[in-house]
């Protein structure tokens, strides 16, 4: 069996500089949780397929669980702790509680990343398109529809802040 190669990455996370030698097999998902302590990125299915994992890498959707984390070198990666703002929750947080789309709360983060990016890409979304973005999120609790609201509501409340 061959040894880990180690490898020394600088990346921005949550919009703080980091630099970390880790591991060449060491993925997203372990660095965050186990090198950084931001346990919000969670892990289910380890092949990249339920979506609790999501974070964003440069303002893109990247399943955690599968990305290492040698990949990160120059780039800045938001976690769900990175979603809120200096006043508090971000505006799809709070829509997320008002909605009563947290339910048991473990895909919760997955889900606001990827709501995130999608309203960062579309702010105005169907229920359809958001749906669709959100596809690849799996939730056991909610039956999805208080998730499409808080996505919607957010993105309400956002065009009409701006």
């Amino acid at each position: 069996m061959t040894a880990d190669v180690m490898i020394e990455i600088r990346a921005s996370v949550n919009g703080m500089p980091n630099t970390s030698t880790v591991a060449s097999r060491l993925t997203v998902a372990e660095y965050l949780r186990d090198t950084l302590g931001l346990t919000g990125t969670k892990v289910s299915c380890e092949m990249e397929v339920c979506g609790v994992c999501s974070v964003l890498v440069d303002g893109r959707p990247v399943s955690a669980c599968t990305a290492l984390a040698a990949d990160l070198d120059g780039t800045e990666v938001t976690t769900v702790e990175g979603l809120a703002t200096e006043d508090g929750l971000s505006q799809l947080q709070q829509a997320f509680i008002e909605t009563f789309a947290t339910q048991c709360g473990f895909c919760t983060p997955g889900f606001l990343v990827m709501a995130t990016a999608l309203l960062e890409e579309n702010p105005d979304p169907s229920p359809e398109q958001v749906a669709d973005y959100l596809e690849g999120n799996i939730c056991r609790c909610t039956g999805y529809r208080p998730i499409i609201e808080a996505v919607l509501l957010a993105s309400e409340r956002m065009r009409a802040a701006s």
